[in-house]
């Protein structure tokens, strides 16, 4: 065969290819579920799409539904894409994640915004994603060396949720480990969260919010609430600063949302599951809100906020 009829050849297998995959895209089902709308999970989401678009499975067939906080419609949503024989579903939050393990252990499953899957009993051959443990030892410190007055803190979580419970718990021996007391309250509902943190503002120098997905969903009036009483609030994620957060010591919600995006690309292609680890997050960053900074009298020059990022 002559070299140019080979060029030909080959042009024409790499056009065909290239039809057939974009094909294959298009008939790709996904299913996004999400426990409730707020900052964090959004970003996971967004990185996630954004994954997909940038490794050639932008035109999949995508389903995105919202739970609205409620475990029994999350599990709903994740049954309706079983049903639907979705070829993936991604799952943001804990919630959102058990519910979907529930529903299929053959379909595979990324997850993303999960505190620690193994507790939360995520360990399938059919799932992997990434993690969001908080880095709470670097948020503990924040504390004892931006604000070394403080002496109590005051968590507020909801009961229901297992992550808030496993960041609660390892909230509480990080503050003992430095000496720092705690208060806290436990709600259950939207409508608790006002009475309990009242009660709770009376007890304590400063607001310590874990990644915790109802709480994030009020954050504005629990943030609101606190710098009302004049005791500022230490932030689980980014997306309560611009509410008023003093600071916070985070990681990227965006970044872990894409990472599991191309998890999601690496299964898609014909990876198994089981072949690709959970990931936890690869780097953390500080992030302190300039005016809450002024109001509290914050010292910007200390070692530990000479990096951090400042939100005007």
């Amino acid at each position: 065969m002559s070299k140019v009829k080979m060029a030909l050849l080959f042009s024409i297998i790499v056009w065909c290819t290239g039809i057939t995959f974009s094909k294959e895209a298009k008939n790709i089902k996904i299913g996004i579920t999400q426990i409730v709308e707020h900052k964090a999970l959004d970003l996971s989401k967004q990185g996630f799409l954004k994954a997909l678009k940038d490794n050639g499975f932008g035109d999949a067939d995508i389903e995105a539904r919202n739970a609205q906080g409620d475990f029994a419609t999350a599990q709903l949503i994740a049954q309706s894409f079983v049903n639907q024989k979705k070829d993936l579903i991604f799952t943001i939050s804990t919630p959102s994640s058990q519910a979907a393990l529930n529903a299929t252990k053959e379909i595979p499953i990324v997850i993303t915004a999960v505190t620690d899957p193994t507790i939360a009993g995520l360990i399938s051959k059919n799932l992997t994603g990434t993690s969001d443990p908080m880095p709470i030892d670097e948020q503990v410190n924040l504390i004892k060396q931006v604000l070394p007055n403080v002496k109590t803190v005051g968590l507020i979580y909801n009961t229901s949720e297992q992550n808030s419970a496993i960041s609660i718990e390892r909230t509480k021996k990080e503050l003992e480990k430095v000496g720092l007391k705690f208060e806290e309250a436990g709600v259950t509902s939207i409508n608790d969260i006002s009475p309990a943190l009242s009660n709770l503002l009376n007890k304590v120098d400063l607001i310590f919010l874990t990644t915790d997905n109802l709480i994030s969903s009020a954050a504005p009036l629990v943030i609101e609430m606190s710098n009302k009483a004049n005791k500022p609030v230490l932030a689980g994620e980014e997306s309560h600063i611009p509410f008023g957060a003093l600071m916070t010591r985070t990681i990227d919600f965006e970044k872990i949302g894409y990472r599991a995006g191309e998890m999601a690309v690496e299964i898609l292609k014909g990876k198994a599951p089981s072949e690709i680890p959970i990931e936890p997050p690869k780097e953390n960053r500080t992030i302190v809100n300039k005016k809450i900074a002024e109001k509290y009298n914050i010292d910007m020059s200390i070692e530990i906020l000479k990096n951090a990022e400042i939100a005007d």
